[in-house]
């Protein structure tokens, strides 16, 4: 068994798994149950001389000056190039239901032309919402999955140095309005659409209650109606729920990647009656030109003659292979895996067979 082969039967193993029932909380959302994204405008200090330069970076220079005027140090008149400050962007995800105090992990960006932010450190900057109310506040020691070594002549850059991570990097302010518990009428978003899925959900959650709270809406959407089980908790109710186990429906799907020669497709794909032939044709064209020179002493130039070799070779392909009745996908490209087609023209040939209109999947080329 090829590499091609062993990968490939290795990326076919989690669609045939995707049938095998899963929890609701692997497969759905939550209304109303998801993170806030926040943003920030800071200075990352401590740099060891690789930080913006002023005169490219003029906002890094008004940013200290703001700082230290509020440490009330008075910089106005005073002109500084500092080396070692770097003007950064930070984000964060506010979890749901994050109470004041608890503490978030932070990412950390240059946004000038600063080298590297190896060994910074955050000075406190606050995070703001889309609502533009600041929801955290990060600061912190700066950790760079990046290296970089600069001589007199050279540099050598691992990695991208110029972002960053702060774990715990950031203390939640303010806590987001959402009351949870009030809510009467409950909503499940599946990731991926579907009326099967959709079913079985609301099906799955019925039995289980044996009471008839769950109602479809549509195949990305089902809601639950809590009040039927009378004065309980929605979290409860939630907590229930998300540990069903239902059935998901795949798609027949098969996404091809021609850059790195990646197939992956589900179990549940088939190819109708086809045959197929495919062979490689080469071409080669060599210039050989010969410098003709004239004889000593007389009054010839030197003339260069071209020599053009052009030869065309057809290798050896497969002849008409025959698909007899239904089959599924993962038995034709084993079998034409057994013949020694190369994975670059596996993927011709099923994106030939998809045109012919014998593959019955979605067919997605990256």
């Amino acid at each position: 068994m090829n590499r091609f082969v062993l990968c490939l039967f290795l990326l076919i193993l989690p669609s045939l798994a995707i049938s095998a029932p899963v929890r609701i909380k692997d497969i759905a959302t939550f209304d109303g149950v998801r993170g806030n994204d926040l943003v920030g405008y800071g200075l990352v200090v401590g740099l060891n001389g690789s930080g913006d330069s002023i005169r490219n970076s003029p906002f890094t220079e008004e940013i200290m000056a703001g700082l230290l005027e509020r440490l009330g140090v008075n910089v106005t008149d005073d002109p500084f190039r500092p080396k070692n400050v770097a003007a950064v962007i930070v984000t964060a995800t506010l979890p749901p239901f994050a109470r004041a105090g608890s503490q978030i992990d932070v990412s950390v960006a240059a946004i000038g032309d600063a080298k590297s932010l190896l060994g910074g450190t955050l000075v406190m900057t606050p995070l703001n919402a889309a609502d533009g109310e600041i929801y955290a506040v990060a600061q912190g020691a700066i950790l760079s999955a990046g290296a970089e070594a600069t001589g007199e002549a050279a540099r050598v850059v691992l990695g991208v140095p110029t972002t960053g991570s702060i774990p715990a990097g950031a203390r939640v302010e303010r806590e987001v309005n959402f009351e949870f518990a009030s809510m009467t009428t409950l909503r499940i978003a599946l990731r991926n659409p579907d009326f099967t899925t959709a079913a079985r959900i609301e099906a799955a959650i019925n039995n289980d209650f044996g009471v008839n709270i769950a109602e479809l809406l549509d195949s990305g959407t089902v809601s639950i109606n809590s009040t039927v089980l009378g004065n309980v908790n929605p979290a409860r109710v939630v907590g229930r729920i998300e540990n069903i186990q239902v059935r998901p429906e795949a798609i027949a799907r098969v996404v091809v990647d021609h850059k790195s020669g990646t197939i992956v497709m589900g179990d549940d794909v088939r190819v109708s009656r086809v045959a197929v032939s495919q062979g490689n044709l080469t071409i080669r064209v060599r210039e050989t030109p010969v410098v003709s020179q004239p004889n000593p002493f007389s009054l010839g130039e030197t003339v260069t003659v071209p020599r053009t070799q052009a030869e065309i070779t057809e290798e050896p392909g497969i002849g008409f292979a025959e698909l007899q009745g239904e089959t599924s996908l993962s038995d034709v490209v084993a079998g034409l895996n057994a013949l020694g087609v190369k994975p670059r023209d596996l993927i011709d040939i099923l994106q030939t067979i998809h045109a012919a209109g014998a593959l019955h999947a979605e067919f997605v080329v990256r």
